[in-house]
């Protein structure tokens, strides 16, 4: 059986690619998943852009894969291809699933379904309206810290998951994470007011 087993089998060596997935999966080794990350981004982010036509949703691919490809790195299998293909057919997958969810459901796909709402608020600022961002902003003190720092980042700051994440010292699927839990619970906030 010649699934993993080692991190210092001879075949590894001609390929760093496969070196890296292993020490990922043997050691779950972060410079090793760095190597990996660098490596498949651009080409992850460039498929994204093609099929899904947004930078943030090409961006969002980019996350979801490559947090697949450190959860289940055991689960390669140097038989059956290289790691390329390995991590393409999960990358083809993630955007298949992604876009059933905007198929289904354009507006809630990704826990964007904030952004309506504070581009309306944003947009009438001058309007009777302008309550409405107010409304927003002072429902952000009630969420745990965590969640406030990143939905104020993403949205009042304007900065990117991944610049959040290295400002706050946390993976990016954190941010995300947080982002999602903090999102959900503004936006039922926002409900309980408008009932």
């Amino acid at each position: 059986d010649s699934t993993i087993s080692t991190a210092d089998e001879p075949i590894t060596d001609a390929d760093p690619l496969a070196r890296a997935i292993l020490r990922v999966a043997n050691q779950r080794d972060k410079a090793a998943f760095a190597e990996l990350f660098s490596h498949f981004m651009p080409k992850i982010r460039a498929f994204g852009l093609q099929r899904l036509n947004q930078q943030g949703l090409a961006m969002d691919l980019v996350q979801e894969t490559m947090t697949l490809v450190w959860t289940k790195a055991h689960l390669y299998n140097a038989d059956k291809g290289s790691v390329a293909t390995w991590v393409f057919t999960i990358m083809r997958n993630q955007c298949f699933d992604m876009l059933r969810r905007i198929q289904h459901n354009r507006e809630d796909a990704f826990g964007d379904d904030i952004w309506p709402i504070y581009d309306v608020a944003v947009s009438q600022e001058s309007g009777p309206d302008h309550k409405l961002t107010s409304k927003l902003l002072a429902h952000l003190d009630a969420l745990p810290l965590p969640q406030r720092q990143v939905v104020q980042g993403i949205y009042m700051q304007e900065l990117t998951q991944q610049e959040l994440a290295d400002a706050l010292k946390v993976p990016i699927g954190t941010i995300k994470s947080r982002l999602r839990l903090g999102l959900e619970k503004l936006k039922s906030f926002l409900e309980t007011q408008h009932d």
